[in-house]
């Protein structure tokens, strides 16, 4: 009876998706490009994953941030903005199926070192933006060193100070999203931007597009009045798109004696750490309209803008 309890819910997720994927299909061949770039953020719940639909194998955690019903009523837009784990591993043919959702900028707000390891592979009219939150961050371990850190499980379990020293790293490191300088300055840069139709459709990311794109989307969802329960619930999402493309890794890592509680806090998100940002916000401005004004420097009628190009009355939409 429990082995069908917890089957049966992923069954009817398993044939939702075949069925939206057959009927999306079936669009595009009525349809042709037009359905092929609005179908799939149309037919896909809120907050599931493109990259997967679209079968791009390197963008798992690829995603519309619209479809979201506001507390006031309103609908986040779809095909408007997508967030995403970074671009390294695209090849020809997923870049092919990345042009289906005609995009025209991709925000990357990872470090130098990050990027030069693993540069965005895009499209060739896609413009490119590098937004580098972390510039002002001092950290034991950057992003850039974890793959050879752990290459070394008991090694890196000493170091990052097992999985409860993991998640003190990273409930700082979320609260560093709302006070650090290069954050404040590359997200209002992020927000005004996506604000301009010229750039729209965009897509921003980090590597694995859950901690500083994770704050990026929620702050976002939060200033249009998506309610808090479904900000969390599309954060903690990444954990289903994530987790499974590192399950090498962190198997290899637990085989070699690592702490078996390092990966998942560390490849995976926490609600702890979203709520180490929202309390940081809330504490320093009060309401995320001050956060916007006073800290990211958006004021009134660029925030007015924002919620205009995001919001509509049509739940269709």
């Amino acid at each position: 009876m429990n082995d069908f309890i917890t089957s049966a819910p992923r069954a009817r997720d398993v044939f939702r998706r075949h069925f939206a994927k057959y009927v999306f299909v079936l669009a595009s061949c009525c349809m042709g490009p037009l359905a092929l770039a609005q179908a799939p953020s149309t037919i896909l719940a809120p907050g599931q994953s493109l990259g997967i639909f679209l079968d791009i194998g390197p963008v798992p955690n690829l995603r519309d941030l619209g479809g979201y019903v506001t507390s006031g009523g309103d609908v986040v837009a779809r095909g408007k903005v997508y967030r995403s784990n970074e671009f390294y591993a695209m090849d020809s043919a997923n870049l092919i199926k990345l042009q289906a959702l005609k995009l025209k900028t991709d925000y990357d707000l990872r470090t130098p070192a990050e990027i030069n390891s693993q540069p965005d592979k895009i499209p060739p009219e896609m413009k490119y933006v590098r937004l580098n939150v972390m510039a002002d961050e001092d950290l034991i371990v950057t992003p850039d060193q974890i793959g050879g850190l752990f290459q070394n499980p008991k090694l890196a379990s000493q170091k990052l100070g097992g999985a409860k020293g993991v998640e003190a790293s990273f409930v700082r490191l979320y609260r560093d999203f709302v006070s650090l300088s290069s954050a404040q300055q590359s997200y209002r840069i992020l927000f005004l931007s996506l604000s301009d139709a010229a750039n729209l459709p965009g897509v921003f990311h980090c590597t694995n597009g859950k901690d500083r794109t994770g704050w990026g989307a929620a702050a976002l969802l939060t200033f249009l009045g998506v309610p808090k329960d479904e900000v969390l619930a599309d954060y903690l999402r990444s954990n289903n798109y994530l987790l499974p493309m590192h399950q090498k890794e962190i198997d290899a890592f637990i085989a070699g004696g690592g702490d078996p509680g390092v990966p998942s806090a560390l490849f995976g998100v926490k609600r702890e750490y979203l709520e180490a940002s929202f309390d940081e916000m809330y504490s320093r401005y009060g309401t995320i309209e001050r956060y916007f004004s006073e800290s990211l420097k958006i004021n009134d009628s660029q925030q007015k803008r924002l919620r205009n190009m995001y919001l509509t009355h049509n739940r269709s939409s």
